[in-house]
């Protein structure tokens, strides 16, 4: 959803400043739409260089520690926490994993990773989400999945959906 939005004001704390950076918590007045539209998740962007709106991207994870008798393979299912955004999501595909040694993706066909294991994946969430690739932008290209609570693995986005739209 794209919505045509005026910055009227920025507060760090309670001080009006004229610009904030990246990563810093702020409060935003703004006009053009209404407080009940505004959601979790939600990006302001320049309207010149708006931020991607995907379903899919490819990722580098690190798996942490997977709950018992799980397996980390396509069909993997986990809620995906990046920036202020809860999705669900499922991984699609395993690109190759990565060789904690020498930090490159190794030859072989992989199927399924355990725990403490690099790899590059496939996910796809649910509904659209705004997300950059973290070498562009990493506030907007970490994240972490969790399953019943706990954190399974963390990651960084790597390359958009070439069906990337803007938002």
């Amino acid at each position: 959803m794209q919505e045509h939005v005026k910055v009227v004001a920025i507060y760090c704390d309670e001080d009006k400043v004229k610009r904030a950076g990246p990563g810093e918590n702020l409060r935003v007045r703004i006009t053009g739409i209404e407080d009940e539209d505004i959601l979790s998740g939600f990006v302001l962007s320049s309207t010149v260089k708006p931020v991607p709106v995907v379903t899919e991207f490819v990722a580098q994870l690190q798996i942490l520690e997977l709950l018992d008798n799980a397996i980390f393979t396509a069909g993997y299912k986990a809620i995906l926490h990046i920036h202020a955004v809860v999705e669900e999501c499922e991984i699609i595909e395993l690109k190759s994993q990565i060789d904690l040694k020498t930090r490159k993706p190794m030859k072989k066909k992989v199927l399924f990773v355990k725990n403490g294991a690099a790899v590059v994946c496939r996910i796809q969430v649910t509904n659209s989400i705004c997300i950059e690739k973290f070498a562009d932008f990493p506030q907007l290209g970490r994240f972490t999945l969790r399953t019943e609570g706990k954190t399974i693995a963390v990651g960084k986005v790597i390359e958009l959906s070439s069906a990337a739209s803007s938002a």
